[in-house]
């Protein structure tokens, strides 16, 4: 199984070894090839993806072309939007409802919706946030 696909399906806990697991992956960077099938699992195209990572799309197309292997700090974020999928998918408890949810402007984000927010590290904590608030109940 591929690195990130990996740390996808294994994220769940936060213990210093599965963080420092985590450290690790990023510090080798993510391989195009791993960062593929995340693109086909997740509700996000392609171009999704390059604003997420503020990457334009030729970028990308050129990594595809050279499987190139991303560097530390697009390896990290590739790794933070795995895992708020993951959670999101059990918060919802399946994919189609998280996704509906990324697209639906949201009163507790400034009526944003959530997929636009994901451009940059407070965005993704943001909606994790949201995400456990709805998980534990707490809409307020």
């Amino acid at each position: 199984m591929d690195l990130v696909l990996e740390a996808y399906v294994s994220y769940g806990s936060e213990d210093d070894k599965s963080i420092l697991r985590l450290m690790d992956l990023v510090r080798k960077g993510i391989k195009y090839s791993g960062f593929t099938e995340l693109v086909k699992s997740s509700p996000f195209n392609l171009s999704e993806w390059s604003t997420y990572l503020n990457l334009s799309e030729r970028t990308m197309q050129r990594y595809q072309k050279e499987k190139t292997t991303f560097g530390v700090n697009h390896s990290e974020k590739i790794l933070q939007l795995a895992m708020l999928l993951r959670y999101g998918n059990q918060v919802f408890g399946s994919k189609s409802k998280f996704s509906q949810w990324l697209e639906t402007s949201n009163l507790a984000l400034a009526n944003q919706k959530p997929k636009s927010l994901l451009d940059t590290s407070f965005g993704i904590t943001l909606v994790k946030d949201e995400l456990t608030r709805i998980e534990h109940g707490v809409l307020a």
